[in-house]
């Protein structure tokens, strides 16, 4: 099924993603795209946007055009031709080997020629544990990648964003020029019950209607094939079990005993929600330096909304003053930057770290750069005290240099506690 699309703003409610940059830079670069993410983060809609007037679109959700993908992949990129969208491709991985022919054809063609390279593919997918194997196998090389999240803060309320810079002078002069609203700490709980769902954010869907709707669209869709046919009503249980825990450090033989699983099978479903972009692992920060350095990564949600959902809180107020409110705060600040690096085509991975010794000294967040260490504390309340930022002083048998320090919570403005360490406020992410 080929769905026309006009990529005008107007009646599909379109909000405009501080992503699409980094698509088009990809798109000029290689001659197929992969757009992972998620389901109904918005992947098909932004490409729609971007590209619906000059580049058709199939998607392998139509039954008749996935069973020709899967019986003739060679037959279905020909009747087809390019430059061509193709929706749900882990539906069909068959067709990558045939795209990675034809891309090879087409290069050599265009070297021949003298021809500059052009955009063949663009391909979108919510199911990246089934796909990556087969695109690091057939189009390693040929294919740029992105990383693609729900509704950010600054997506949700339309404003204009920047990459994330932790330097306290950026910061500042962003501030000057930034006019955006302070929002409350209990506005910013609102904003984390609620998530960033395109589809709830917008109004479409009616939050819990909508999050009962997705979990079971994401089993029965994504999860069934990859687990036992028995599994389900433990997998059901093992992803609330997981959102109870975000923020917290994943220890495998803790959670699989409370599910009732084997650690193998933990590490796997884990490894299942985290290709699917439901939840992110934050590595501790370990240059081989010291065996006292607590190795267990920890756990966030990418979507709040969907992880209160799941730890069946009922509204953003019981949350804000629940026992959770903390790890849920600090769920907010992660996943809000994490969103911001796959913005702008940034691997988060490579930059952000926890760290945790056994003498139980922690910091929430290091922003790693070359050669250099930010220190970030996440707290929920304003102005937390000097004692926010007691732990900086630890990383200095890293020998690297220590930038000046961020506390992100509550408050207004941003303001210095010493030389070391400054306030920021956690509604002027990714601004």
């Amino acid at each position: 099924m080929i769905i026309a699309n006009d990529g005008k703003k107007g009646a599909t409610m379109y909000r405009d993603r501080k992503i699409e940059n980094s698509i088009k830079e990809v798109a000029d670069s290689f001659p197929c795209i992969v757009i992972y993410g998620s389901r109904q983060v918005g992947k098909s809609t932004t490409v729609n946007h971007i590209f619906g007037d000059k580049i058709r679109k199939v998607t392998l959700d139509d039954g008749n055009d996935r069973a020709l993908a899967l019986d003739n992949p060679k037959l279905f990129l020909e009747t087809y031709g390019w430059p061509l969208i193709i929706d749900e491709i882990q539906k069909a991985p068959k067709l990558l080997d045939e795209i990675k022919i034809r891309i090879d054809d087409m290069r050599l063609k265009w070297t021949e020629e003298g021809q500059d390279q052009q955009l063949m593919y663009i391909l979108t997918g919510s199911n990246k544990y089934e796909l990556q194997q087969g695109i690091s196998d057939s189009l390693a090389g040929r294919c740029g990648v992105i990383e693609m999240a729900s509704f950010s803060r600054v997506e949700k309320y339309d404003q204009s964003g920047h990459v994330f810079d932790p330097d306290i002078k950026t910061l500042l002069k962003r501030e000057q020029e930034s006019d955006i609203p302070y929002r409350t700490r209990a506005e910013i709980f609102e904003d984390i019950f609620a998530g960033g769902m395109p589809d709830v954010v917008l109004n479409r869907s009616k939050r819990d209607i909508y999050f009962r709707s997705y979990v079971d669209t994401y089993i029965e869709k994504d999860v069934k094939k990859l687990i036992s046919e028995d599994s389900e009503t433990l997998f059901r249980n093992f992803m609330a079990l997981v959102a109870l825990r975000t923020s917290a450090e994943l220890h495998y033989d803790t959670l699989a005993g409370e599910v009732g699983i084997d650690v193998r099978t933990c590490k796997r479903w884990i490894s299942i929600l985290e290709t699917a972009g439901i939840i992110f692992l934050l590595q501790p920060y370990m240059p081989n330096i010291s065996n006292r350095i607590i190795k267990a990564p920890k756990i966030y949600f990418m979507d709040t909304g969907l992880c209160s959902y799941l730890c069946k809180w009922p509204n953003a107020q019981m949350l804000e003053n629940g026992a959770m409110s903390g790890a849920f705060y600090e769920t907010y600040v992660v996943s809000e930057l994490v969103k911001n690096f796959y913005a702008y085509n940034m691997d988060p991975k490579e930059y952000l770290y926890y760290y945790r010794d056994k003498d139980q000294k922690e910091v929430d967040l290091l922003y790693v750069r070359t050669g250099t260490i930010t220190p970030i504390e996440i707290k929920k309340s304003i102005s937390p005290g000097k004692k926010a930022a007691k732990n900086f002083t630890v990383l200095d048998k890293f020998h690297m240099s220590i930038q000046p320090g961020l506390i992100i919570d509550s408050c207004e403005k941003i303001s210095p506690i010493n030389e070391k360490a400054y306030y920021y406020p956690v509604f002027r992410i990714g601004e």
